[in-house]
């Protein structure tokens, strides 16, 4: 059975969507068969990897459709199930829906030993979409930029993850923290990296996400950055990250 992993932030401009799409790819470069469910109505993840969905996770949550008929792949071994502008309305229609919170965890009990990994790019709020979202996942990835108020928010996330484990998913558990957009030339980045590491400790991911050109280029081609330009800083990182992930979760 796959682990399932929330990517959450309330806050945006973090790189969920970039960590998502180019975590996801580097493990597929690394033979892993993964998934990434596109959970924000702004369709950043599925249009970062090229694709024109159909069928998107909308009809998964609110018709009832089976995932397996709006999966794709568009590239090998790295798994989409798309969403679309129609989730905007998505997430009022859900209120009034019989078990509203578990609807992507009811529906992804068919395809959960499909894959190694899946994971959710959540949208930027702490609304009904990302509650579904956790109450799906076995962990929570949650990146941080390392900018100034890098932790701002995080007490409401931190919140919201103990009221699901405490309510609807009681084995979810913060996976760890990624630090994204790091600039070493600047004294602020070195002293975000220093107070988050002290702050959380052994949760905080030894790999940095650096500011990098072509991680922000790389979604207007459709293309994760490791097939836009596999030598960059950024693809590079995002190796290495996909490294440590695997060795974190080596035997789980």
């Amino acid at each position: 059975m796959s682990k399932v992993v929330a990517v959450a932030n309330q806050k945006g401009g973090v790189g969920k969507t970039t960590t998502c799409i180019n975590l996801s790819a580097s493990l597929a470069r690394l033979g892993k068969k993964v998934l990434l469910i596109d959970m924000d109505s702004q369709a950043n993840a599925t249009t970062g990897l090229g694709v024109e969905p159909n069928r998107t996770v909308y009809h998964v949550l609110l018709e009832g459709l089976s995932p397996r008929e709006a999966i794709l792949e568009p590239y090998p071994g790295l798994f989409i199930l798309p969403s679309s502008i129609e989730l905007a309305g998505g997430a009022v229609e859900l209120v009034y829906l019989p078990r509203r919170e578990f609807r992507l965890s009811d529906a992804l009990k068919d395809v959960r030993n499909d894959y190694d990994f899946i994971f959710i790019d959540c949208p930027p709020s702490l609304g009904l979409l990302t509650v579904n979202s956790l109450v799906a996942a076995d962990t929570c990835i949650i990146p941080l930029q390392c900018e100034f108020f890098a932790m701002e928010g995080l007490g409401k996330l931190a919140d919201t993850i103990k009221r699901v484990k405490a309510n609807f998913n009681p084995n979810l558990e913060i996976e760890g923290i990624i630090l994204t957009m790091f600039d070493p030339r600047t004294k602020l980045a070195h002293e975000v990296v220093r107070e988050v590491r002290e702050y959380f400790g052994k949760k905080v991911f030894d790999t940095l996400i650096p500011r990098n050109v072509a991680l922000a280029e790389a979604p207007s081609y459709g293309k994760p950055c490791i097939f836009y330009d596999s030598s960059s800083r950024g693809t590079k990182a995002y190796l290495a990250l996909a490294e440590e992930f695997v060795k974190r979760n080596m035997g789980t």
